[in-house]
């Protein structure tokens, strides 16, 4: 089952780039009606939503496809990004309904980046796709 976690992963951000490219087509096309946008954002803040979630998708799948090293890394990196950003939705223009459970959903959102910076990080099966070794083990050939 372990074995398998890294490309549950893929399909998650598959399913991030899907639901990213679907908001940024109606962020551009509001007749596209898909019911995405959320009307307490202001535009700009909208928009920098569903590049942010485009870009973290697209990051980790060509990544994996091209088990390019730097993708845990970067993947983080995004993680960062959407943090702050959901902060600044949380906090400024009252995503998820207001408090207190648009805090504990936020609290969420962060444990589950959190979780999976861990991962991604120091997960043994995530070297060897990324850099064809065991972590903390050294390459010999």
């Amino acid at each position: 089952m372990l074995r398998a976690l890294p490309y549950a992963l893929f399909v998650v951000k598959t399913g991030l780039l899907v639901w990213g490219i679907l908001g940024l087509w109606e962020y551009l096309i509001p007749a596209a009606g898909f019911g995405l946008q959320n009307p307490n954002f202001p535009a700009g803040t909208q928009l920098l939503h569903w590049l942010l979630l485009s870009l973290t998708g697209s990051v980790f799948i060509v990544g994996f496809t091209l088990r390019w090293p730097p993708t845990p890394l970067v993947t983080v990196a995004m993680y960062v990004s959407l943090a702050t950003l959901c902060f600044v939705e949380t906090v400024d223009f009252g995503a998820f309904g207001g408090p207190p459970m648009s805090l504990f959903i936020m609290a969420v959102e962060y444990v589950v980046y959190l979780t999976l910076a861990v991962y991604l990080l120091r997960s043994p099966r995530i070297a060897e796709r990324f850099n064809g070794r065991e972590a903390g083990i050294a390459r010999t050939d």
